[in-house]
């Protein structure tokens, strides 16, 4: 593999969809780095989430735990305060006048992935991946592929070298990264996410479920739960 290709920054959350990109992404790279962000969301248990996760996964796969280098947490506070959302405050979750549902934080991850890249600069990495999915999703115009790429060519021109924009989620469902993670790691993986990510909107994780932790009535759970259940069936003979 050549070096443009083999280094990558993850960004991950503690999620179901970034702990498999997570993964995705130590399969096929040979230098990796996470970056997390916390910008005062409700869930921000999914904070605390990640870095059990990452340590049970080191422990369970050496040789991912070989590639994976430093972790960078950042602070965007500053979001949150400036963000009249239901992942920013506590306001029940609704659809809103203009066809989006009122946990979209705008700007989230254009910012996500621009502070992303500079980091990235910095540490000589190439590869910038994410979680971003327009199959399953709640409608947020920032996990559009159109977007994505946008922001590739952006960042890309602004910092006068070549990155690239990973989303291997982007064009599959819920179930589908369901097994990609089954097909990474196998049970131990897949366990891993159910026991130690966290999706729920709501930050609840006194209830466990067959999927994992959460409300099990948030739009997050919805896809996550369906999701698995859809993945479970096409298991069965």
């Amino acid at each position: 593999m050549d070096d443009f290709k083999s280094t990558a920054l993850v960004l991950f959350s503690g999620g179901q969809d970034s702990a498999t990109c997570l993964a995705w992404a130590l399969d096929k790279y040979s230098r990796v780095e996470t970056i997390g962000f916390s910008y005062g969301q409700r869930h921000s248990i999914e904070l605390e989430c990640r870095n059990q996760f990452v340590s049970k996964l080191r422990k369970s796969f050496p040789g991912w735990s070989k590639k994976l280098g430093d972790d960078h947490m950042m602070d965007l506070s500053l979001l949150g305060q400036i963000s009249e959302t239901a992942l920013t405050q506590e306001k029940a979750i609704q659809m809103q006048s203009s066809g989006l549902p009122n946990t979209f934080v705008p700007g989230r991850n254009l910012l996500f992935l621009t502070f992303a890249a500079t980091v990235a600069y910095r540490r000589n990495l190439k590869v910038i991946v994410g979680g971003m999915c327009e199959t399953d999703y709640s409608g947020y115009p920032d996990c559009r592929d159109d977007t994505i790429k946008a922001l590739q060519v952006a960042i890309s021109l602004g910092l006068d070298t070549r990155i690239v924009l990973e989303t291997p989620l982007m064009w599959i469902d819920k179930a589908a990264t369901w097994a990609m993670a089954e097909n990474l790691g196998g049970r131990v993986l897949l366990d891993l996410i159910q026991e130690d990510t966290h999706t729920c909107y709501l930050g609840d994780r006194s209830q466990r479920h067959e999927w994992g932790y959460g409300c099990g009535s948030c739009p997050a759970c919805d896809l996550r739960k369906i999701g698995f259940e859809n993945f479970a069936r096409g298991q069965k003979p």
